[in-house]
C-alpha cells in the first residue's frame, strides 16, 4: 500500500497521434503534434504550468541525434512561446517500455510533491523507406550487443529444449523469433493452439478497425489470421506488430492543482492508482516473468486485485504476448490465456476486455511512443470517450508494457493502474 505522505496523481491530458509510416514527418513534427494535442486535451490554456518534462525516444540516434533529444525537439516550441522556457527535460530510453518510463518519471514528480504539473511524451520513427538495414539496426539496439554470444547461446539452449532450433531470419527482427520460441514452449506445455493465438489477433484487429488512430484499420477473422504469411511459426504476419512512426503524451498533476481547474477538466481527470517498473533477467522457461512481478506489486500498491480491473492494454508485440500477459496479470491461471481469448472473455463485451485500442498488432508499435499510447486508450475508456470500442461502465484499467529482450523475457516492464474518478 502507498505511504500516506505520497500525493495523489491525476492524468488531465492524454493524446496519441495516428500511428503509421510517415517518411515525410520528422521527430520534431511528431513532437509538436503530441505536445499541442495533449495540451488541448488537458484544457490548459497554455503550457506555462508545466514544471518538468520527460521525453521518451529510442531511435533518434539513427537520425544522428544521440543526445539532448527532447531539448532539440522542443526548441521550436520554446522559441514560439508554446512551451515554457527553462523547464528541465529528462531524456528516457527503455526500448519498447520507453514511454511508460517517461510516464513513471512524471508520476514520481507529482507523488513526491516536488512538482505540481508534469509532462510525459514519447516520440518515435522506426520506418525508413527502402532502408531495411537501418530499420533492423533500430530494433537490434534492444538486445545485448556487448556480449551477443550470451543470448545466442541461451536461445540455442531454449531451441534444443523445445525441439526447435534457433534460426533467426533476415526478413524479421530477432524479437519475432524469441516470441515464437516462447509460444512453442507454451503450446507444448499447456496445449495452447495456434487457433487460440489467432483468436486474440482477430479480436484486436477488429477493435483496431474502430480506432481512428490505428495503423491497421480492418477487421479480420481468426481463419484469415491463420492463413496470413508465416513470419516465425507459429506466428503469422497478422499476429505481429507492424513497423511505424508516432507520438503520444500525457499531462499529470497533483490534487491541489486539479482542484483549481475548471469543473469540466476535473470531471475528465483520471487517477493514477499505481505505476510500477521491474527489471528483466535470464529466467527459466517455466518461471513467471517480470510482468507478473510488476502486476503483483501494482495490485498491492493500489489495494486492488485482477478481478477489479475493467479492461487492460497489454504489450502484444505478437498476439502470443497477449495470451501470455493475460496470465501474468492474473486474469486466468497459467496456461489458460489461449482459452481466455478463444472463449471471447477478452472481447469488448467480455469479462476482461484486452487491447480495446487494437493493441500493437493493429494500432501499431512506434516503440518510444507505445507505452503512452496505451495510457491514452485507458484514459479515453475511463472517461467514456472511446466511441464504438467503448467498454461498458469501466472503473479501473491496467497497462502492461515491456521493453527490450533479456533471454525469454523483456529487459524492462511497466504496469500502470488507472481509476475513473467521476
Amino acid at each position: 500500500m502507498p505511504d500516506a505522505t505520497l500525493r495523489d496523481v491525476y492524468v488531465i491530458g492524454a493524446y496519441t497521434s495516428a500511428f503509421g509510416k510517415y517518411p515525410g514527418r520528422s521527430f520534431k513534427d511528431l513532437t509538436r503534434e503530441a505536445y499541442l494535442g495533449v495540451l488541448e486535451d488537458s484544457g490548459l490554456e497554455d503550457g506555462s504550468a508545466i514544471e518538468f518534462g520527460w521525453f521518451g525516444n529510442c531511435g533518434m540516434w539513427n537520425a544522428d541525434q544521440a543526445c539532448i533529444r527532447g531539448q532539440v525537439c522542443f526548441t521550436p516550441l520554446v522559441r514560439e512561446g508554446l512551451f515554457p522556457e527553462r523547464v528541465p527535460i529528462v531524456n528516457v530510453e527503455g526500448a519498447c517500455a520507453t514511454a511508460s518510463m517517461a510516464f513513471h518519471g512524471a508520476v514520481k514528480d507529482i507523488m513526491s510533491g516536488m512538482v505540481q504539473c508534469s509532462l510525459a511524451i514519447g516520440v518515435e520513427k522506426t520506418f525508413f523507406a527502402g532502408d531495411w538495414e537501418r530499420i533492423q539496426a533500430g530494433f537490434q539496439a534492444g538486445i545485448d550487443n556487448l556480449d551477443p554470444e550470451e543470448w545466442q547461446d541461451h536461445y540455442r539452449e531454449v531451441g534444443e529444449a523445445i525441439g526447435r532450433p534457433f534460426a533467426p531470419g533476415g526478413d524479421r527482427t530477432i524479437f519475432m523469433d524469441t516470441y515464437a520460441m516462447q509460444a512453442a514452449w507454451h503450446m507444448q506445455t499447456y496445449g495452447t493452439t495456434q487457433a487460440q493465438i489467432a483468436a486474440a489477433a482477430a479480436k484486436s484487429h477488429n477493435n483496431g478497425a474502430n480506432n481512428p488512430k490505428a495503423q491497421y484499420r480492418f477487421e479480420m477473422t481468426a481463419e484469415q489470421v491463420l492463413g496470413d504469411r508465416p513470419v516465425s511459426p507459429p506466428l503469422t504476419r497478422s499476429m505481429c506488430a507492424p513497423i511505424g512512426d508516432g507520438a503520444a503524451a500525457a499531462i499529470l498533476c497533483s490534487g491541489d492543482f486539479l482542484a483549481n481547474l475548471p469543473k469540466e477538466a476535473q470531471a475528465r481527470a483520471v487517477k493514477v492508482r499505481a505505476s510500477v517498473l521491474t527489471g528483466g533477467k535470464y529466467r527459466a522457461l517455466d518461471e513467471p516473468s517480470l510482468s507478473h512481478v510488476a502486476a503483483r506489486k501494482a495490485y498491492d500498491f493500489a489495494g486492488l486485485s485482477p478481478a477489479d480491473m475493467s479492461l487492460a492494454e497489454v504489450h502484444d508485440a505478437t498476439s502470443f504476448c497477449e495470451v501470455y500477459q493475460s496470465e501474468m496479470l492474473g486474469f486466468c491461471d497459467f496456461g489458460d490465456g489461449g482459452k481466455l481469448a478463444a472463449d471471447g472473455e477478452t472481447a469488448l463485451d467480455g469479462r476482461i476486455p484486452i487491447n480495446t485500442s487494437g493493441g500493437l498488432v493493429s494500432k501499431g508499435h512506434p516503440v518510444g511512443a507505445t507505452g503512452l499510447s496505451m495510457i491514452e486508450e485507458m484514459v479515453r475508456q475511463l472517461r467514456g470517450e472511446a466511441g464504438d470500442r467503448q467498454v461498458k461502465d469501466p472503473t479501473f484499467a491496467i497497462q502492461e508494457n515491456g521493453g527490450g529482450v533479456m533471454g525469454v523475457e523483456e529487459a524492462a516492464c511497466s504496469v500502470v493502474i488507472l481509476e475513473r474518478t467521476h
